[in-house]
């Protein structure tokens, strides 16, 4: 008789930290603490190890930037500038590439993002990188702020905090936000404006439920900062009083080329980082160049004052009233421009606020330097235009208005120019918004098909187009039929409306109860006809089976309709369906479901292979393997690992199911092993 032995269960080795997050969720259990008392103490933790971190990054910043200023006075200001640049570089493309691809760029939309569809949820290794990756690149000389960076950090350790004491998601929220908050508060000693940003910026909405906790954090970051550091203000300039009411059309002006300078460095920043992004060549190689371009920039400046943050250069030139000419205050304006778009497009690490707010100085500077030639009793001081100029161009790029003016405040410590400040800043928002609807920090999630409204993706509707989900079957009736055929139809069907047909079979217009009600109602003749009565098809609202029902549905919200023709693309008096509410529910339950199989299937492929995997986005052309082919076709080709992410098509996402059919011109983004990058892009332009 043969003995069974039943297998021995083996303990799956356990993560790091599980012990932690183990003993703290089983102090939770033991002891009932008060809610109000574990918000209040977490966002204290947050402020503090922010502060503390903001600390950490200030010091880190001067040690290399000691480096920095000791290499080039051996070396020389070329070889010193340029080859330090370039080394930095290297290093920073690394540590991206090797160990936090969240890291790359300004940070700001990561956070965002991660609140918006991750429920705050960021890695803890972001942090550390963060800190280092900036360093580097500021401490160098790169053109990057520090906002940027230490909000990351102060986000990512809000979440870890949450996520060790296993928090729900609108928790883990709030203390990301809370993070960003003390982030703001510690770097430019600003607890008001870091506030203000955290819940007009990161979180995209205002509620006492955020606010109170996000208030502490903020606080506590400014006070651990300041005991360390001292209390100064990040900008030491004068108090510009407003002399004349008659400077306010003045301001007007500012605030208009304000808005026009923000679009211009949303568009040339995102333009280089796609030019880079497209580039086959290693992060590290992509990230030195940007640097060396961004020194090539500087040595062509007078006195390099493009480098870095550049907010003591700009401090110093407004306490002297601006004294620079025109010609110089262009080429700083530029050059400025052109150097951040270099070190942040190239994937190196830094923050886009400070460099907002220098470009809004010099912008500034040289509306008040014009003005006082013009009218020198009106326009006394350029100074005031450079302070007010720094709220205005970041208030364009940002689409924060109130973070603007209360950063300028609290950075300066002036506040005898807030008529003008709030003037100039909400016409830049506005303008901006007018002329291109997102901001610096949404773009980027707009390319990754993210669409914010406060705080939320809202954009799920447009994954899912009309085709999939409108009803085909429609009863229609002859645009003749009389107001008699017609009253027995509506009793019959318990129909709110029709479709009219004329006597080829095209589609005439729309006949709805509401019609026959206000024919009855002014005693019409029983042989008026539906024709007669009904919407017309040149006043009909229709939808095409291409279209995606996030836009139709917009479209049926503007005139309040419950329904909406459905015509050939090609045909558009051809009626081959209807969309309706109900519709338009079974939409939205199908693209809610196929994101979360997609998010699902992204993060156990994160877990399975973190440091392998990549984006990558490929660009289909007519000719290609994949085009006018399904992707169940497709598939089969695919490596096992790879997961389609998403299809940008004609200014709108697409989330790719098994039967969506590639187009010419579709860019498709894939999740895949960087081992499986070429075959991926093989499979589906060669097959």
């Amino acid at each position: 008789m043969t003995e069974h032995i039943e297998p021995k269960a083996v303990a799956a080795p356990e993560r790091p930290g599980s012990q932690i997050r183990a003993a703290l969720a089983g102090f939770a259990e033991r002891v009932a603490i008060p809610e109000e008392i574990v918000i209040v103490t977490t966002a204290l933790l947050v402020g503090i190890g922010t502060g503390l971190g903001a600390v950490l990054f200030i010091w880190l910043l001067q040690q290399i930037g000691a480096v920095t200023a000791f290499v080039i006075a051996n070396v020389g200001l070329i070889a010193g500038t340029l080859g330090t640049m370039a080394v930095a570089g290297v290093l920073v493309g690394f540590m991206i590439d090797r160990w936090a691809s969240e890291a790359k760029g300004h940070g700001v939309p990561e956070v965002m993002e991660a609140i918006a569809i991750r429920g705050g949820r960021i890695r803890p290794r972001v942090a550390a990188v963060k800190v280092l990756a900036s360093s580097l690149t500021i401490g160098a000389g790169g053109s990057a702020g520090r906002e940027g960076p230490i909000v990351q950090v102060g986000s990512a350790l809000g979440s870890t905090v949450g996520q060790l004491l296993r928090f729900s998601e609108e928790r883990v929220r709030t203390l990301v936000a809370c993070g960003a908050a003390a982030g703001i508060a510690a770097t430019f000693n600003a607890p008001i404006a870091g506030t203000i940003f955290a819940m007009e910026v990161i979180l995209g909405r205002f509620t006492v439920r955020y606010f109170g906790a996000v208030v502490i954090s903020a606080v506590a970051a400014s006070v651990t900062s300041q005991a360390i550091i001292g209390n100064k203000l990040a900008i030491e300039v004068p108090a510009y009083p407003l002399h004349s009411m008659a400077e306010l059309p003045i301001y007007v002006v500012l605030g208009l080329l304000a808005a026009l300078v923000a679009v211009l460095f949303i568009r040339v920043l995102y333009f280089t980082e796609a030019k880079f992004d497209a580039w086959r060549i290693p992060l590290p190689a992509k990230t030195a160049l940007g640097m060396v371009l961004t020194g090539i920039v500087a040595l062509l400046v007078p006195g390099q004052e493009v480098l870095g943050p550049g907010l003591h250069t700009i401090a110093g030139t407004i306490a002297h009233d601006f004294p620079l000419s025109l010609s110089m205050m262009a080429i700083l304006l530029f050059g400025k421009m052109l150097a951040t778009t270099f070190t942040l497009g190239s994937g190196n690490s830094g923050g886009v606020f400070a460099p907002s707010l220098f470009m809004g100085a010099v912008l500034g500077g040289m509306v008040g330097t014009v003005a006082q030639n013009l009218w020198p009793d009106v326009a006394v001081n350029p100074g005031a235009y450079a302070i007010v100029g720094m709220a205005a161009v970041f208030a364009g790029a940002a689409r924060a208005p109130i973070t603007a003016i209360l950063i300028v405040f609290e950075m300066s410590g002036d506040y005898k120019l807030i008529l003008p400040l709030m003037l100039a800043t909400v016409i830049a928002t506005i303008v901006a918004e007018r002329i291109f609807p997102e901001s610096i920090y949404t773009f980027k999630l707009k390319l990754k098909g993210i669409t914010l409204e406060r705080g939320r993706d809202v954009d799920i509707l447009q994954s899912v187009t009309v085709d999939e989900v409108m009803t085909r079957s429609v009863q229609t009736v002859p645009a003749s039929m009389t107001l008699v055929d017609l009253s027995d139809l509506f009793a019959e069907s318990h129909r709110h409306g029709f479709p009219m047909l004329d006597a080829d079979g095209r589609l005439s217009g729309i006949v709805t109860v509401s019609d026959l009600d206000r024919a009855v109602g002014n005693e019409l003749p029983r042989r008026t006809t539906a024709r007669e009565i009904g919407t017309p098809r040149a006043q009909l609202l229709v939808a095409t089976p291409d279209q995606p029902v996030g836009e139709v549905l917009r479209r049926m919200g503007t005139r309040g309709l419950g329904r909406m023709p459905v015509v050939e693309t090609d045909d558009p008096d051809r009626l081959i369906g209807m969309v309706r509410r109900s519709d338009i529910i079974r939409a939205y339950d199908l693209a809610v479901s196929r994101r979360a199989e997609l998010q699902h299937r992204a993060r156990r492929m994160q877990l399975r292979n973190l440091d392998g995997t990549d984006f990558v986005d490929i660009v289909l052309e007519s000719g290609d393997y994949a085009v006018d082919r399904r992707l169940v076709d497709v598939a089969p080709l695919i490596p096992d690992d790879c997961i389609l992410v998403s299809i940008r098509r004609a200014g709108r996402v697409v989330i790719p199911h098994g039967d969506t059919v590639f187009r010419p011109g579709d860019t498709v983004t894939a999740f895949v092993r960087r081992e499986d990058i070429d075959r991926i892009q093989s499979c589906l332009r060669a097959g």
